[in-house]
């Protein structure tokens, strides 16, 4: 019955911290010298604090190692709501690929069009791809990591499905090396339910995967080879 309380008092939180921060936001754009993302910073750890408090879930990263010093393109495993907000601590500057549904949100979404994401139609096909392929290099050249979740969906533990491609296409075009990160989030924080367990995510971010010269499906394949073997090292077996 604690998990369940502590599972609701932080959604109510959740809910509230995005009026506040969207609100924060929105307020200072006026003010010289101001800097939306930093409000997303700022909401990131408010967030993952709350998230320890009512919820008893923490978390750990290891690899930081290979996160090159310059903007990178970071392939990230999707099984939960929890690394779409961790993200922002964990990485550099960055914009994400992300749906365009969710700038339809209010307050969250309009907050959102602000941090400069990669909007795409998931049903756009080579539109979407194209997408990505341009306005990535622009967000590359102004030295933010490109975010992607190549299954494009918050995947069930132990399920996943075939990589999209424009994270590998995009990587080869600039000829960067794609950073692989996986995660057990999944498991503590379900893509459904209200319930959050109490425990330690764990992410993992291996080394840069090198690109040039090599064909995306094969760039593509060993990505994905790579986190899902680390996702099922990570999550317990019993899930």
């Amino acid at each position: 019955m604690r998990q369940w309380l502590g599972s609701l008092a932080f959604t109510i939180f959740l809910v509230v911290a995005v009026a506040v921060y969207a609100s924060l936001l929105f307020a200072t754009l006026p003010l010289p010298g101001n800097d939306p993302y930093r409000w997303a910073v700022g909401w990131a750890r408010a967030i993952m604090r709350a998230l320890r408090r009512f919820c008893g879930l923490d978390w750990s990263v290891s690899g930081r190692e290979h996160l090159p010093s310059a903007a990178a393109i970071v392939l990230m495993k999707h099984s939960s709501a929890w690394e779409t907000i961790a993200q922002i601590l964990i990485f550099p500057r960055q914009s994400w690929v992300l749906k365009q549904e969710l700038l339809r949100i209010p307050l969250f979404g309009w907050a959102l069009r602000k941090l400069k994401p990669i909007a795409i139609d998931r049903k756009g096909g080579a539109t979407a791809v194209q997408q990505v392929l341009s306005q990535g290099q622009s967000r590359l050249a102004e030295g933010n990591c490109v975010i992607i979740f190549p299954e494009g969906t918050r995947m069930p533990v132990g399920e996943t499905r075939r990589y999209g491609l424009s994270g590998a296409l995009l990587a080869s075009k600039v000829g960067k090396p794609i950073v692989p990160v996986a995660h057990n989030a999944g498991f503590f924080w379900p893509r459904h339910g209200l319930l959050k367990r109490a425990g330690t995510v764990r992410v993992v971010i291996g080394p840069p995967i090198p690109t040039a010269g090599r064909e995306p499906r094969e760039i593509n394949d060993e990505v994905q080879r790579w986190i899902e073997a680390q996702v099922a090292r990570l999550v317990p077996p019993s899930s």
